[in-house]
């Protein structure tokens, strides 16, 4: 059984970071592509930045220049670094991973969620 957590979601003021964490863990052959998405309040959830297992990534429009995206393939985690947050950035923030538990067949997984809330 393969599980993702994530953690260091809080409350943050405008201007502020944070760090969010997503380790992966269980039955785990490899991990292909790792990414952050997010939903507001009333909001459907939508992709911030994705990174593949050779550490290639790509950003929502929204997220470009403010946050940054890593993995830790020894660790089987992935990062976002977040900076400069808005009051727009305030959603629960969810970790998805394509994880291999055998040489070729991948499922694909979901975090439980953490919640970022960006006061004004």
């Amino acid at each position: 059984q393969v599980q993702l957590v994530e953690s260091g979601g809080g409350l943050v003021q405008a201007g502020g970071s944070l760090r969010l964490s997503c380790a992966a863990s269980g039955s785990i052959f490899r991990i292909g592509a790792m990414a952050w998405y997010r939903q507001g309040p009333g909001q459907q959830r939508e992709r911030v930045a994705s990174i593949t297992s050779g550490g290639s990534s790509n950003y929502a429009d929204s997220s470009k220049g403010r946050f940054t995206i890593s993995r830790d393939n020894a660790k089987n985690t992935v990062y976002l670094q977040m900076n400069s947050l808005k009051p727009e950035d305030t959603a629960v923030y969810y970790c998805n991973a394509n994880i291999y538990t055998m040489p070729t067949i991948a499922y694909n997984f979901w975090g439980q969620g953490t919640q970022v809330t960006v006061s004004s």
